[in-house]
Order: C-alpha cells, then sequence, then structure tokens
C-alpha cells in the first residue's frame, strides 16, 4: 500500500544564490523562511537531496532564516566529474560555502544543521565549527579509531554493493515510489516522504525516456568507501563552537551504517531520538526539530 496520502510542496526559494567551488563545480545556496530570524545553513546525507528534508527543516521556517543546498552531484546541481566526488571535496565545499554566505546574503550569526556524510564533512573542517555560532549534527558516521568495529566495514561494504545495484532509471515517479516502498530501511518514513523522496532524488532523463538518479549510484557508492576511511579521522575533543549530536537509535539494527554511541565522550552534547533509524529527520522531523531547537535555546541561539 503506498503511503502518499500526504503531498509535500517545496514553496518557491525567496531568492538563489549559483557559488562557485575550488573546480569550478556550481552548487545552488536556495534562501528560504524569515530573513529576519537566526540563520540555519542546512545540507543532508549522500544519495539524498536537501529538498527531501523538508518535513523536518519546514518546523523552522516560520522564524528562522534558512539557507539550504545540496552537495556537489545532488538534487539542484549538475553532475560533474567523479574524479572530484570525494569527501575531501566535500570538505573544501563546506568550508567554501560558509564563507560565501555572508557575501551572498548580508552578514550574520551562522547555525549549522547536517546530517550523516555533510555532518561529517563539517566535522573534518580544519576550523572545527569556528564559523558557526553552534551545530546541530544528525547521526554523522563518526567512530574514534579504537573503537572502530568489523562490523561497519562489513557494512561499508555490503551498501555499496546495494548501491550499485540499485534501480537507476525509470519511467515514472510512479513507478520509482512503488519501487521505494519495499525498501526495509525507508519503511518507517512519514506518510508522503517516498512520494517526495523519488520528486527530489530523480530528474528526467537526459535521454528523456523517463527518469534517472540526480545522484548516480557510482557517485554514492564511492562516497561509501570513503567515509570507511575517514569515520576515524574526527577530533571530537576539537570543537570550536557548541556543538550537539543527535544519533539514531543504537539499540536498534542498523539501516545504512552502524549508529555509534558517543555518550561516552564527554566534550560532546549528544543525545538519540528512540525507535529511529539513520534517516531519522525522514521518520521524526518534528521530534528531531524539538532536540534541535532546545539545545539551540540553551545556548541563546534562537535570538541572534
Amino acid at each position: 500500500m503506498l503511503r502518499t496520502d500526504r503531498v509535500w510542496e517545496i514553496p518557491k526559494p525567496l531568492s538563489i544564490q549559483k557559488v562557485s567551488m575550488s573546480d569550478g563545480t556550481v552548487i545552488y545556496l536556495r534562501h528560504h523562511g524569515d530573513p529576519s530570524g537566526p540563520r540555519m545553513i542546512m545540507s543532508h546525507g549522500n544519495g539524498l537531496a536537501i529538498d527531501l528534508y523538508y518535513p523536518f527543516w519546514s518546523q523552522f521556517a516560520e522564524d528562522c532564516e534558512l539557507i539550504i543546498y545540496d552537495l556537489r552531484n545532488h538534487g539542484w546541481n549538475s553532475v560533474t566529474s567523479q574524479r572530484h566526488h570525494h569527501v575531501p571535496s566535500l570538505v573544501d565545499d563546506h568550508d567554501r560555502i560558509m564563507t560565501v554566505i555572508d557575501d551572498c546574503f548580508g552578514e550574520k550569526p551562522k547555525i549549522g544543521v547536517f546530517h550523516s556524510i555533510s555532518a561529517l564533512a563539517a566535522l573534518l573542517s580544519p576550523n572545527h565549527g569556528s564559523e558557526c555560532a553552534a551545530r546541530v549534527l544528525f547521526d554523522p558516521p563518526v567512530c574514534r579509531p579504537n573503537d572502530y568495529p568489523e562490523e561497519f566495514d562489513k557494512a561499508t561494504r555490503r551498501y555499496r554493493e546495494s548501491i550499485l545495484q540499485r534501480v537507476d532509471r525509470v519511467k515514472s515517479i510512479e513507478e520509482y515510489v512503488d519501487f521505494l516502498q519495499y525498501i526495509p530501511t525507508l519503511g518507517r518514513t512519514r506518510p508522503g516522504v517516498l512520494d517526495l523522496f523519488a520528486r527530489t532524488t530523480l530528474r528526467k532523463s537526459s535521454r528523456k525516456d523517463g527518469y534517472e538518479l540526480r545522484c548516480p549510484r557510482e557517485y554514492e557508492a564511492q562516497i561509501i568507501n570513503f567515509a570507511r576511511a575517514y569515520a576515524v579521522y574526527v577530533d571530537l575533543d576539537q570543537l570550536n563552537c557548541p556543538t550537539k549530536v543527535i544519533g539514531a537509535d543504537p539499540t536498534l539494527p542498523y539501516s545504512f551504517l552502524p549508529t555509534f554511541d558517543l555518550e561516552h565522550i564527554v566534550s560532546l552534547d549528544y543525545d538519540f531520538l528512540p525507535d529511529s533509524t539513520h534517516l531519522l529527520q525522514l521518520e521524526k522531523p518534528q521530534e528531531c526539530a524539538a532536540l534541535a531547537r532546545k539545545f539551540l535555546e540553551t545556548h541563546d541561539c534562537m535570538n541572534i
């Protein structure tokens, strides 16, 4: 049975800025929400799109200024060279975007809100968050070197292989929604999210014979290979702004990758959402927003 009883419609951005990365790749920054509110910068996980997170980021649209963007070779962005599609490029892109946002939209304190691979890129930045008043990171794939579990490596290999075997071309959006409903890892998503998933991660095929993935499956799989290596390079004891990590439920079987319980890292404000997986912002958007807002209010970031 298709869970399409709700249709999520993404509002038109207030403005759009094209920003060139160091290798010439163009990333589109979109401006939403209330320009007079606190500024939140948001991006997404591997193979996805920031518009897919609308059920989450819409929770802030009434009282916050939102600047959202897709990772390179995702979402609104054109597909460029696979040779530059790796974690170091994502880190460079993150730093470039955080630098130019004030030029594009005016100077203002920034709050970073990132999920999965975009959260990893933020944590790997040599700035360690100094450009932000605060950050909220959803389920970043990180662990200490001594805690690197064998199952993480096995899981990433399995996930990479499953990505490479995934359907990458369909005749219609409806066909892809029908396909998505049989994927166990999407079973906890909110009503209407599968339709939104299809509309935001597919584009009209260049061959004009249907639809294709906006982020090619080979690109998504390549990032998984890099994530295996970079998961241990994050120094969670070196954070230059208040940072909260909100993880998936560590007691549940993992969906894409194992979820790490980071409670033992005293320098980190860590919490998790019970009964949620790596896609927690698509499963419990209101709860995720409430946890993020509570943390930001504690650090007086919702009045800046």
